[in-house]
This record gives structure tokens, C-alpha cells and sequence, in this order.
């Protein structure tokens, strides 16, 4: 069904001057029905019948052409179109279908790409972040900022990053927080803050950024070339716990002693189930799950990126845990884009990445339906969400008596109340400041309305619309008949089967074809 979908998109493309050029008249009736001369033309491109001008290669067609309609016309006798399971099979092709015309597949692939070029390089930051309350007017970012601020000139002034964020949490850790990240990859966070960090140099300081948590201070130590992936098994020679009471000294003789078992050619994956600590990989013979950096602690990630071949085994290495023998099963690079992609595109469709998605689409959209956009209309809402959280029922009761038009959409109107109407509606936005939350708002109300003008007209902007959606109906019923009749009986009956069908049908649905229309629409 996919493949049969995508044939058909690409094929639209081809076909839709084509479609415009021929008459819109009638090519045949079939069991009652009429098919139309674009119609037919449409299924006699799709199906690769370039010279229909030949009288000979036209009639073949036809008579295709019939059978097809004929079998179609015996489902619906049958019911077939009827059924729970048709239904939602064509309803989810429509919604498919629309979805790919209400999209810029191409500019969502170039948001995917530039997103998927940053995985080329791992940061290396620091930041310290201090909280704003869920719901943020201007007024109340003011004394946050300003402690922001103060923090961001102690570190200009040379004091570490690190000691001034413990500092500040230590003093009030319930509005203030800090963290070195030593491994900061695309798609972890938000999206603002992602934008930011990847943009910055190296050893750069930010002035206060602005997230739906707060204001962020961010200090990148470094940018390090990502190395992909590693699969490793160990062997765990614990320090002292639970029953063993040996000292740091004796758990290191004992790792070296299994280590060298190990590099004179003994069974790691035995050794590992005899002597590991880690039960539960120990039972695999010692092998973890693949993982990147950042995902272990420091120093066994660091020896294992360390091995340079699979099979290679090495020394012992001490973390918090004991000592770990790590051998390198297999170094794997970055995931491939085609790898990465869908569940990206899944996830930046739910969050909200989804406004970078559709932005090429909205652009063209703006274009063809002759956008207009009234900023000084919007300032006066601004104010208001300068005092009162746009979903705020008092913000509402300041905005209803606006009615300067904020936007037109083709001919359609916005005023500025209806905009605030339909905040209180769809307060769909993860924003926390009021005027980011209101601004996420409109763009989603812009797209909205865009999206259901397009929609509205598809049948006439796209003449292949409606042909893609009717033959994906007329093949999902010739499928599903011709299993029934045909394809449930044994190999070797069923030629035979066919031909008494088609007899029958032609004996039971009237046919009539309008030859001079179309010789006529073919020679075009």
C-alpha cells in the first residue's frame, strides 16, 4: 500500500497538466456510473500507456480500463464498500494523502538535515540556571534577570563557572541549579537552548537565555568531534560489599589477575559469567548495550572510546563502582541519517519543533493567500500580556474590546479580540513566559487557518486529488473482490475463473463508451 501511495504522489506531479488540458466530458459509463475523460487519462498515464493516439493501443486500454470499473462496480454490488474495515482503510489513506499536500516535505527534510549535521559534534558545557515561576509576565522576569545578570558578569570577571553556580544553588536551591554536561547532544532539550549552545565558540559565556525553564548562563568549554557508538562486554571486579571485604589493593590484584587470563586467550564471556560483579551482563557474558558518549560514567567511557579494535581488552580501569575489564566488541559510527530520521521527524512532530516543520509550508502558504500581518496591532497585546498570562481570564477581559485587524488571510479578517478568543480556546503552547507563550499561539492559529483554507480547496487547486483518492477506493475494492472471486482459488483454476468473471460482468453492468470523446481528448 505504501509503495502504490508514493507511485501515485510522484506520478501527480506528471500528470496534472496533462489533466488540465483534456475536456471534462464523459469517456464511458459503467454499471450506471460516468467516468470522466481526466479520469481516464489520469489512469492511462499512471499506468504508463504514453500513445493512446494509436487506435490500437487506445481500444486495449478500454477494454483494461473496463474490466477494472467492472470488478470495482461487483464489489459495491457485493457491499464491500460498506464494511467497517474499508472505511477506515480509506480514511486513513485520505488523512495521509492531505497530510502530504498540507506539507513541504523538502523544507521538512532540510530542518531534519540541519538538526542531524549537529550530531557531527558532542558539547562540553556548563550552565547555571535560575527558575522562572510556571506562568511569567515581564514584570515578574525582572529580579530574575537581574540575579542572571550579576551571575553572568562574576564569571566575565574571571571567578569559575562551576564555584559560582554551587554557590548560588547552595544559598537558594529552589530557584537556582547548575550541572556540567560533558556530553550535550541534538534533541535532548529545548529547543532555544539547543539553538543557542550550538551556536556559540568555544570557551564563549552567554549572557542570560531565555527558556521555558528560565535564564540559562552557559559557558562551552569545548566542541569535540562525535566517535559514534561502542559495544563493550565487561567484567567487574568490585571493591568491598555485602559479603566481600577485600581492600582497593587486593580488588586491583584480583582485576589484573583476570585481566591476563583474558589477554592469554581465555573465554572472556566465561570469565566474565565466573568473576563479574555486574549479574546482569554477566549472564550475556559480560556485554552492555551499545551506547554513545555521555551515557557512562566518565572513566569507563573514556577507556572504552580508548580501544581502538574490536576484540581488544583493556587494562584495568577504576571507577566508583571497582575495577572493569573492558573489551571492545564493535565500533560503530554515528547513526545514518535514513536511520535517524523518522523517529526524529515523530518526535519534532509532537513537541515544539513541529513550528520549524511547517514553517517552509506556512511561508508558501502566507504567499498564496496573500498574508497580512498589522505589528502595531499586535504591540497592544503585547502590553496586555506585559501584565496578564494570555489564558488569564483578566487578559481576555482587556483584549475582548480590541478590534483592530490584526491579520487577513486571503480575504478572511482577524481582529485583535478574535486572536484573544482563540488563545482561550487552543492554549496549545509549552511556553511558560507570556509573550513567547502568545507568540507560539499565533503561529499556531496562522497555520490553523492556512491549513483549513488549503484543505477546503484541494479538490479544485490539485485536480489529481480527487483522482488519487478514488483510485486508492477503487483498488482497495478490487483487491478485496478479486481475493474473494479469484485469488482464494487454487493456481491453476484461476485464469479460467477470471475469464467466466468478465464474461459475467459484462453480461450484468451495462457499458458504454464514448469512442469520439475520447480519440478526440488523446490526440490533444
Amino acid at each position: 500500500m505504501k509503495k502504490f501511495f508514493v507511485s501515485a504522489l510522484l506520478f501527480a506531479v506528471t500528470v496534472s497538466a496533462y489533466a488540465h488540458s483534456a475536456a471534462d466530458t464523459v469517456a464511458m459509463t459503467i454499471a450506471g456510473k460516468p467516468v470522466s475523460i481526466d479520469e481516464f487519462l489520469f489512469t492511462a498515464k499512471k499506468n504508463g500507456e504514453t500513445d493512446l493516439s494509436d487506435k490500437k493501443n487506445l481500444k486495449a486500454f478500454v477494454e483494461l480500463f473496463e474490466n477494472y470499473k467492472l470488478k470495482v462496480a461487483d464489489a459495491e454490488a457485493e457491499g464491500l464498500d460498506k464494511t467497517d474495515s474499508f472505511k477506515e482503510e480509506l480514511d486513513k489513506y485520505r488523512s495521509q494523502l492531505i497530510s502530504d499536500y498540507l506539507s513541504d516535505r523538502a523544507g521538512e527534510e532540510k530542518v531534519l538535515s540541519d538538526e542531524y549535521a549537529r550530531l557531527n559534534e558532542v558539547l562540553d558545557l556548563t550552565h547555571i540556571l535560575f527558575f522562572l515561576p510556571q506562568q511569567t509576565v515581564s514584570k515578574d522576569t525582572v529580579a530574575v534577570y537581574q540575579q542572571a545578570l550579576a551571575a553572568y558578569q562574576r564569571i566575565q570577571q574571571g571567578e569559575d563557572i562551576l564555584k559560582v553556580g554551587a554557590e548560588l544553588a547552595k544559598k537558594d536551591s529552589a530557584h537556582v541549579g547548575y550541572e556540567q554536561v560533558r556530553s550535550f547532544f541534538p534533541m535532548r532539550t529545548v529547543k532555544a537552548f539547543e539553538d543557542y549552545v550550538y551556536q556559540m565558540p568555544e570557551g564563549a559565556v552567554s549572557m542570560p537565555i531565555r527558556t521555558k525553564f528560565g535564564f540559562h548562563i552557559v559557558k562551552l568549554n569545548r566542541r569535540i568531534s562525535n566517535p559514534g557508538r561502542r559495544q563493550v562486554s565487561h567484567i567487574l571486579i568490585p571493591f568491598a560489599q555485602d559479603s566481600v571485604t577485600r581492600t582497593e589493593e587486593e580488588t586491583y590484584k584480583l582485576a589484573e589477575e583476570v585481566y591476563q587470563k583474558a589477554v592469554d586467550g581465555n573465554d572472556f564471556a566465561e570469565l566474565a559469567k565466573k568473576y563479574s560483579a555486574d549479574k546482569a551482563s554477566a549472564q550475556k557474558g559480560g556485554l552492555l548495550p551499545v551506547f554513545g558518549l555521555g551515557e557512562m560514567v566518565a572513566e569507563f567511557e573514556q577507556a572504552a572510546f580508548a580501544i581502538k579494535n574490536p576484540g581488544d581488552i583493556s587494562q584495568p580501569v577504576k571507577t566508583r563502582f571497582g575495577y572493569h575489564i573492558i573489551k571492545l566488541e564493535k565500533n560503530l559510527g554515528i547513526q545514518s541519517f535514513d536511520e535517524i530520521k523518522k523517529s526524529w521527524y515523530r518526535q519534532m512532530s509532537q513537541g515544539e519543533w513541529n513550528f520549524a516543520l511547517h514553517q517552509s509550508f506556512d511561508d508558501r502558504m502566507k504567499k498564496e493567500y496573500n498574508f497580512v500581518f498589522h505589528p502595531e496591532a499586535y504591540a497592544e497585546l503585547q502590553a496586555i500580556c506585559n501584565d496578564y498570562f494570555p489564558t488569564d481570564p483578566k487578559f481576555f477581559e482587556q483584549a475582548k474590546d480590541l478590534n483592530k485587524e490584526l491579520m487577513r488571510i486571503d480575504t478572511v479578517s482577524f481582529a485583535q479580540n478574535e486572536f484573544a478568543a482563540y488563545i482561550q480556546r487552543c492554549p496549545f503552547s509549552v511556553k511558560t513566559y507570556a509573550g513567547d507563550f502568545m507568540k507560539e499561539v499565533l503561529d499556531l492559529c496562522i497555520h490553523d487557518v492556512l491549513s483549513s483554507m488549503e484543505r477546503k480547496n484541494l479538490p479544485t487547486k490539485y485536480p489529481e486529488y480527487k483522482f488519487l483518492l478514488n483510485e486508492y477506493r477503487d483498488g482497495t475494492l478490487l483487491f478485496a473482490i478479486s481475493n474473494q472471486k479469484i485469488w482464494n482459488k487454487p493456481a491453476e483454476e484461476q485464469a479460467q475463473l477470471e475469464a467466466d468473471w468478465i464474461k459475467e460482468l459484462k453480461e450484468k453492468y451495462p457499458v458504454e463508451v464514448n469512442w469520439k470523446a475520447l480519440e478526440k481528448a488523446v490526440k490533444k
